[in-house]
């Protein structure tokens, strides 16, 4: 944002930086600040992270995981597709080859370990074991 502006990126985030659309408040948990923006990786309210203030960003939407209705910065967003085996390798290869920041190349593998993570089919849960002399008594009398 800050390279099509006639303003610096420091400036920016002083000016949105106690109010922004992004920003989540909690009071209950001693209160930690919150950033919802899609380009932030860590989901942390600070300049280092906040994707409207840097010049480069990385952003990781893994399987389309964008919200109904949202536009990202299509200047600011390369769409890859990476062998699902070799994604960590791919995206640290990729942050070099674009000169994107060194600084957040292993929060970029973290958060593509968590997208897939959260992706993955959750399993059933087994039936419980009957254990025990009585229990397996009952269960047979039961049957």
């Amino acid at each position: 944002m800050a390279e099509n502006a006639n303003v610096s990126s420091d400036l920016i985030w002083e000016v949105c930086r106690p109010n922004n659309a992004f920003l989540v408040k909690r009071k209950s948990a001693g209160g930690s600040q919150f950033s919802r923006d899609p380009l932030n990786l860590m989901n942390k309210h600070s300049r280092k992270y906040d994707g409207f203030v840097n010049d480069k960003v990385c952003a990781l939407t893994l399987l389309n995981r964008l919200l109904k209705g949202e536009n990202p910065p299509k200047d600011k967003i390369v769409n890859v597709d990476f062998d699902p085996r070799r994604i960590y390798k791919g995206i640290v290869d990729f942050t070099v080859k674009q000169n994107y920041r060194a600084d957040l190349r292993q929060e970029a593998v973290a958060r593509a370990s968590a997208i897939r993570q959260s992706n993955r089919a959750k399993k059933g849960t087994p039936e419980k074991k009957v254990r025990g002399a009585k229990a397996k008594a009952v269960a047979e009398k039961d049957t």
